[in-house]
């Protein structure tokens, strides 16, 4: 289990890609419950965030999840699906967990000091979950046997694509996933 984590820091980190991670469906189903659960902790840990907000950020999550393998399998990468489906997971899992990390402790820290606030504590929390677009276009650029651009402009669209979904199934959501 903690390889598996070290591994998935690696990949957060873009130095290792999903070809790293066992060709396995009890490591999958680990990183998927571990995805589930950032989720559930961050929209608990979300002040104005409900059980709904969760239900649509999964739902986004797992079409998103969808494109990227519908793009794995019309490659012709199929072997590599299951690995690159719990590279996403599990790098999104530990975004989350950073985000989460970043939205508790900046702010009492952030406003101790006169020159920053609650903007700054946006700006690096934006930063951080802005960092999934990378993360992802790495994975999916090595699933595919593909350059990093082409992979970050797939990763890029598929947020994009999120974000415009998370706003039509949540209309309160003001734009924002």
């Amino acid at each position: 289990m903690l390889a598996l984590l070290r591994t998935l820091f690696d990949i957060v980190r873009l130095r290792k890609g999903p070809d790293a991670i066992p060709y396995s469906w009890v490591a999958c189903f680990i990183v998927l419950t571990l995805w589930l659960f950032a989720g559930l902790s961050t929209t608990m840990a979300t002040p104005g965030m409900s059980d709904q907000d969760f239900l649509y950020g999964t739902f986004t999550g797992v079409v998103g999840l969808a494109a990227y393998a519908a793009i794995v399998v019309t490659s012709g990468h199929t072997p590599r699906l299951l690995q690159t489906v719990t590279a996403i997971l599990g790098s999104g899992a530990l975004i989350s967990f950073m985000f989460l990390g970043a939205s508790t402790l900046l702010p009492p820290l952030f406003t101790a000091l006169p020159f920053l606030g609650p903007s700054a504590v946006n700006i690096v929390v934006t930063l951080v979950l802005l960092w999934s677009i990378p993360v992802e276009g790495h994975i999916i650029a090595r699933a595919i046997d593909r350059h990093w651009y082409i992979g970050i402009a797939v990763a890029m669209a598929v947020f994009i694509f999120q974000l415009y979904l998370y706003s039509a199934v949540n209309p309160n959501a003001g734009g924002t996933a």
